[in-house]
């Protein structure tokens, strides 16, 4: 009676243990809130090299215009032109971040662009998928989103 007891009581806990979400650690969210700021420094400064290193080989970047950047070239291409284009003070303001695996997180922040007054500024979401691996965490994709009017 004691052995079934204790199997059950092993089987109740690795199920709780299992169905639970990675926990963060401290350590893990102040890095990948300092990979957000790392990037939105070197986008500021029009860094190619320093937006390069912040992702994955593979990342991936869908804009708020609906193009779909593939690759770290087109990233970075296409980061560096929209910051020439899309001139005002870009700000990111990580509010949640949670880990989908002890490996990967997904952070997401407030991302707005200023402009000349409160009307020009555009107000939108940037959903980041972060990877660590033997470098640190790096950005496998970014999501930005405009949110619908009115909602």
């Amino acid at each position: 009676m004691r052995m079934l007891l204790i199997v059950v009581l092993c089987l109740s806990t690795a199920g709780a243990a299992l169905a639970q979400s990675p926990a963060s650690r401290p350590s893990d969210d102040a890095a990948v809130r300092e990979v957000v700021k790392k990037y939105m420094e070197a986008r500021d400064r029009r860094d190619a090299k320093a937006v390069e290193a912040l992702f994955t080989e593979d990342a991936d970047q869908l804009v708020s215009s609906g193009q779909w950047r593939k690759g770290r070239p087109e990233i970075v291409s296409g980061t560096l032109a929209s910051s020439d284009n899309n001139p005002g003070k870009r700000t990111l303001a990580v509010e949640t971040i949670r880990y989908i695996d002890s490996g990967v997180a997904l952070a997401d922040a407030r991302y707005e662009i200023a402009g000349e007054d409160t009307v020009s500024t555009r107000k939108m979401w940037s959903t980041f998928l972060m990877k660590r691996g033997a470098d640190g965490w790096r950005i496998a994709a970014i999501r930005n989103m405009l949110p619908a009017s009115g909602r």
